[in-house]
């Protein structure tokens, strides 16, 4: 069965008009001798819509349409094959082309970016021409294989969560195409691989001062900031002042900066509003005298926000060699705000708040040891506590 996606009329540099539709699991471009002018888009329409119908009537004559284009082999050899091949399954590039349509308009430009990474350079070129019905357990097994055996162009294989990834795009499309097709689906027992897991490295409180007191002026009120917060990387790269309320003493989370573009956040819950303790407050007044008149809060001279990748090689990993504090990702600023929370006591439903967590069940999860008898619920026994860190001349 051929998965049927709307065409559409577009021109090349040269200025004249094709028409880009498909037939028989091919995509076809015819090109025109018609410049792009309204008058003859809208005759082109009409073909295509004529066209259209016909596919879908299984009417359409490609010879008889385009008698001299030079495609015309390559779709009696696609209309063979699929007159020997069970015509009620699509193909799996077709199918997985017409899925991740249909489910981009849910996503974030970055894990857009990431999907159609996955789809086109690893899915498709490995199960492309098969009906997607016909994919077996033994073929994922093996294209999984394949992938552990792969090296990244820095050398080096990819990781287990890497391969994970790929291979839930796979079950999400094989689901969906056995939903509308009404087959089983073959993705049965395949557990993701196991990788090492990641502990969390918090911050101490001697190491916090420590780094506090000896980083780069120009970068004291970002580190203070991102450990004081436990702001994810890419909302602390796309604050702006516009979100943060001094009246309430709230940093507002909108919205996001990932390479480069503004998008939403990670989820719904991570929408969320942050109190500044004094620390926060501070070092957020101090930011509003250098970059207030800007757009973002963390910016260079030209208001450009903070590429984290150069904040964490040149400045983040040279301070922790110099310091010998172990070495750590930046993302730990954040596991170390939960763990100062809860060392002060604080509420584990304000943290998870504070957090953007849906609910504690994360926090108590991955932060259990850290939890004490807890009491406060409203961000004062932080205060006092982050206070007891830092010098009160920051």
């Amino acid at each position: 069965m051929e998965v049927f996606v709307m065409g559409s009329i577009n021109s090349r540099g040269s200025g004249k008009l094709y028409l880009d539709f498909r037939y028989r699991n091919q995509r076809c471009r015819e090109q025109t001798e018609l410049k792009d002018t309204p008058a003859n888009r809208k005759k082109l329409q009409k073909l295509l819509d004529k066209i259209e119908a016909e596919i879908l009537l299984g009417c359409f004559d490609y010879a008889k349409t385009f008698p001299n284009s030079p495609r015309l082999k390559k779709i009696k050899y696609a209309e063979e094959v699929l007159k020997n091949s069970d015509a009620s399954f699509p193909i799996f590039k077709d199918f997985a082309e017409l899925w991740f349509t249909e489910m981009q308009v849910q996503w974030r430009k970055s894990y857009i970016a990431t999907i159609r990474n996955i789809l086109f350079n690893r899915l498709i070129p490995f199960f492309g021409e098969m009906p997607i019905n016909e994919i077996s357990k033994s073929q994922l097994l093996n294209f999984r294989l394949q992938l552990t055996q792969l090296k990244k162009s820095g050398g080096g294989l990819f990781s287990p969560n890497h391969i994970n990834r790929h291979m839930k795009v796979m079950r999400s499309i094989l689901q969906e195409a056995a939903d509308r097709y009404d087959f089983i689906t073959s993705y049965k027992g395949i557990k993701p691989l196991k990788g090492p897991k990641h502990h969390i490295k918090p911050l101490s409180t001697n190491e916090i001062a420590l780094i506090l007191d000896n980083v780069r002026e120009d970068f004291k009120e970002y580190f203070t900031v991102r450990i004081f917060t436990g702001m994810r990387t890419a909302e602390i790269d796309g604050l702006k002042w516009k979100f943060v309320d001094f009246e309430q003493r709230v940093i507002l989370i909108r919205e996001t900066l990932v390479s480069g573009r503004e998008e939403y956040t990670k989820n719904d819950f991570s929408q969320r509003e942050i109190q500044m303790s004094d620390v926060v407050l501070r070092a957020m007044m101090s930011m509003k005298k250098r970059t207030g008149h800007l757009k973002y809060v963390f910016c260079d001279k030209n208001g450009k926000p903070l590429d984290h990748n150069w904040v964490t090689k040149s400045v983040w990993y040279p301070l922790l060699r110099r310091l010998g504090i172990e070495r750590r990702v930046p993302y730990q600023m954040r596991h170390t705000a939960a763990t100062l929370w809860l060392a002060s006591g604080e509420s584990p439903e304000w943290i998870a708040n504070q957090m953007g967590h849906a609910n504690t069940e994360m926090l108590f999860r991955t932060y259990s040891r850290y939890v004490p008898n807890l009491t406060r619920k409203d961000g004062s026994a932080a205060d006092g506590f982050f206070s007891k860190i830092l010098k009160p001349s920051r």
